[in-house]
């Protein structure tokens, strides 16, 4: 179920973020993405204590992403991380390089 759930939200063309509304690594990066000029339908945050089954959720993300903090941020099909991951894309120039790839900017 848990990993159902994460696969059909992880797309090629889509930048997602698994996130918990309180934790605020997660507030940050929620705010950093939503500066950029992704177009709105790419991007989507999912919380995943909207879910009965937070725990299996975060597991699931340990396997593929090999941490089960959040966030866990998916450019394309591609885990970059999490906020400071996030943050030191943007820093360095790659983060708008890589949503240019993907085809998500406006």
């Amino acid at each position: 179920m848990a990993q159902q759930f994460v696969n059909c939200k992880i797309r090629a063309d889509k930048v997602v973020v698994f996130i918990k509304p309180t934790c605020p690594y997660c507030r940050k990066t929620v705010e950093l993405l939503k500066q950029l000029p992704i177009k709105p339908e790419s991007l989507e945050f999912v919380d995943i204590t909207a879910q009965s089954d937070t725990n299996a959720i975060q597991d699931y993300l340990q396997q593929l992403t090999g941490a089960r903090t959040v966030p866990r941020v998916f450019i394309g099909k591609d885990c970059i991380g999490g906020c400071s991951d996030l943050q030191a894309m943007e820093q360095n120039g790659q983060l708008l390089q890589k949503l240019k790839q993907i085809g998500v900017l406006q």
